[in-house]
């Protein structure tokens, strides 16, 4: 594979053989992330479990304490009493059954985080086909099926993201933008690796976190010391 000049100068400033303490890493994410756009660093993170059984999965949502840097659009699929709070939330769409059609019929996707109260799931969920392979499915472990609608769209809004383990047993998430610097990058890499840290399985034996990389968007990755995680 072929890469350009930005990327291969990037390169050039890290030494792929050492593992990075949180700080150096982040620290050459911002300065490897040179392209035109405010690039987002991403998280992740190789885990000791396996995600075939039940017992081991790790899944959960936080709030990032300085956001994704992200325009967050939420669609809020509830009924009227419940409408008026979503709308004050800040949820840029907001209905009932007519928005599932919307969904069914249209394909209609212009939305990054949809949520609903738990009445409301029985409907919902016959979106399973359209929205689970694009990762948009209501979870009540991610906070997006909640009787609270109003504060799970301030949350959304605010920055709070998912993490779930993939079939190879990683998690992949943003915890900002180049932009953000180092010091803020900082702290929700904490928050993120504290959350999963704190989510390990009882059934989770021999090192956890197994190995852990932040790149930038158009950067290369930068491997992190998994002993300096958590």
């Amino acid at each position: 594979m072929k890469h350009g000049k930005k990327y291969v100068d990037g390169a050039k400033l890290i030494d792929r053989s050492k593992l990075y303490d949180p700080n150096e890493a982040l620290d050459l994410c911002v300065k490897t992330g040179t392209a035109k756009f405010d690039e987002t660093v991403e998280v992740h993170v190789k885990l000791g479990v396996d995600s075939r059984h039940a017992d081991q999965q790790v899944r959960g949502a936080i709030v990032l304490p300085n956001g994704t840097g992200k325009t967050v659009r939420v669609l809020a699929i509830c009924k009227a009493d419940k409408a008026k709070d979503a709308e004050e939330a800040g949820a840029e769409f907001v209905g009932a059954e007519e928005m599932v059609q919307k969904i069914q019929n249209e394909n209609w996707m212009d939305f990054d985080v949809l949520i609903t109260t738990p009445d409301m799931m029985g409907m919902v969920g016959r979106l399973g086909r359209i929205l689970g392979p694009r990762g948009l499915m209501p979870n009540p472990k991610a906070g997006t099926v909640t009787p609270d609608i109003g504060k799970a769209v301030r949350e959304a809004k605010a920055g709070k993201i998912e993490y779930r383990l993939d079939k190879t047993n990683i998690i992949h998430c943003p915890i900002g933008k180049v932009s953000f610097g180092v010091e803020k990058l900082q702290q929700n890499f904490d928050t993120l690796l504290g959350a999963i840290v704190k989510a390990k399985p009882a059934a989770s034996k021999g090192q956890y976190i197994r190995s852990c990389v932040v790149a930038a968007t158009m950067g290369p990755g930068v491997r992190i010391n998994p002993n300096k995680v958590g």
